[in-house]
């Protein structure tokens, strides 16, 4: 028999006397002889409710329409699974997912992220439970929305679309801004705005339609008003300015001074006739126009082309004078004569009385549309911008202009300042209109030098058989 006695095996009763017994939902402990005791177990440790109702007491409730948040558990090409403690996971559909068209579910949601989601259906045919994501943020976004418009404030967000006759703006919903009303003139590509990020401020807003409109131009005058101002008030009339053709309407065309724009009326655009503003300037040109006008209360700016430009009417007055020959062209026939141009947008009236020596009952019995000859100026007034010709005193003597002077040379002249009507004895050929007018006129009237009808003068052809008739003298206008 061994001398060793074994040592008695502690009972579990022992180890609750050794060690006290954990409280109710605690974990089991160890004494320090390392024998564990058991945790108790309380009769009724569902607190009374049945296993069923403990479980259905961990799932969240929620309706049709209301908002939940959830983690996101997987992402999908067509689809994002969302845990929100839902007996299931709920399905984000990937067209519920953004306001922006075709997107990649990736690039909206990350796994692990916790998003809100709005239920479209708790429960469909195939038992899922159906959320959208765009639905939830609309629904914020329109209570934010509908705060900011009433305090008058302003909303921003990325330009997602170009889409007729504006731009889709993303502001948790989509926010159209029409093309109109992108910057303070309207802009007509509008592509490169896709991505920037706008201000804008709202000027129509039904949630019944889903409508909201917006107007960036209307930020833009709040925010540069009182830049404007000080631009208005530093701008004066008379000033000369450079500027960039911005658009071309109808009735004129818009310059961008730098600050503002001012409008070219038709009228201030060129000394001559103008049929539409785009045959002159083009958006894009680059120009000096004069200030006419600055309206300070209505913010507008009046402008000129034509101002900064030489004045055809005074530049016709400053090189010629009454009695001088020109050389014109027949425009128009009116029954008391005709007009013939005689420079760059000049035109002048010959009187029927002025047109032949004998009584002429029509104007058409001695010039017709298109034909060209030489009148002589009888009075010029340059302030009612009006000038009276005469073809029969033309066909009487005077002075040439000195334009035509210059065109025929050195060989049109002898040595007494007589006009060689053939060219005699000089090899040349007439180049320019002036120059063959001229020959064919001396030519009609017998060929051979033609004297300058008084002194100074440079050329001239005289007698009634040139083919030109006259009457009494008559006022004459454009």
């Amino acid at each position: 028999m061994s001398d060793q006695t074994a040592s008695p095996t502690a009972s579990p009763e022992d180890s609750v006397d050794d060690a006290p017994a954990p409280a109710p939902g605690e974990p089991g402990t160890f004494n320090e002889a390392g024998e564990y005791t058991f945790r108790s177990v309380v009769d009724d440790d569902l607190g009374g409710m049945s296993f069923e109702e403990a479980i259905d007491g961990t799932i969240v409730n929620f309706d049709d329409g209301d908002i939940v948040t959830g983690t996101v558990v997987k992402v999908d090409k067509d689809e994002v699974l969302l845990d929100i403690g839902f007996k299931s996971e709920g399905v984000i559909p990937a067209r519920e997912l953004s306001i922006r068209h075709d997107v990649d579910p990736h690039e909206i949601v990350t796994m692990g992220e916790k998003i809100e989601a709005l239920v479209l259906q708790k429960e469909d045919k195939e038992g899922r439970l159906i959320l959208s994501k765009k639905r939830a943020q609309y629904e914020r976004a329109w209570g934010t929305i509908e705060r900011v418009k009433e305090a008058n404030g302003v909303v921003s967000g990325p330009v997602i679309e170009v889409v007729k006759g504006g731009l889709i703006l993303d502001i948790g919903l989509r926010g159209f801004l029409p093309a109109s009303l992108v910057e303070l003139r309207r802009v007509r590509d509008l592509q490169p705005y896709v991505g920037r990020n706008l201000e804008a401020k709202i000027i129509e807003l039904d949630k019944h339609r889903n409508n909201v409109v917006l107007s960036r131009r209307a930020w833009l005058e709040e925010t540069q008003k009182e830049q404007r101002e000080d631009f208005l008030e530093n701008l004066k009339p008379g000033e000369v300015r450079k500027g960039t053709v911005s658009s071309v309407v109808n009735f004129g065309a818009f310059v961008d001074l730098g600050g503002m724009d001012g409008l070219v009326h038709v009228s201030e655009l060129s000394w001559k006739h103008v049929d539409h503003p785009a045959s002159v300037v083009q958006v894009g040109d680059e120009i000096e126009v004069q200030v006419l006008e600055v309206d300070l209360d209505r913010e507008r700016i009046s402008l000129s082309l034509k101002a900064t430009q030489q004045d055809p009417w005074q530049e016709f007055a400053n090189n010629h004078r009454v009695g001088e020959l020109v050389y014109g062209r027949v425009t128009k026939l009116v029954p008391f004569g005709a007009f013939v141009q005689v420079g760059e947008g000049i035109e002048g009236l010959v009187h029927i009385s002025e047109m032949a020596a004998h009584h002429v009952d029509l104007p058409e019995q001695v010039v017709t549309p298109g034909e060209e000859l030489w009148v002589k100026i009888i009075d010029l007034d340059l302030q009612r911008r009006r000038i009276s010709l005469s073809i029969k005193q033309a066909a009487e003597g005077g002075v040439v202009a000195a334009e035509y002077q210059e065109a025929f040379g050195e060989h049109a002249y002898d040595d007494q300042g007589n006009y060689i009507g053939e060219f005699a004895n000089v090899d040349f050929t007439p180049e320019t209109e002036a120059q063959a007018a001229w020959a064919e006129y001396a030519a009609e009237i017998g060929g051979g030098a033609v004297p300058a009808p008084a002194a100074g003068a440079s050329a001239t052809g005289g007698g009634a058989d040139a083919g030109v008739e006259g009457a009494e003298p008559a006022p004459a206008g454009e």
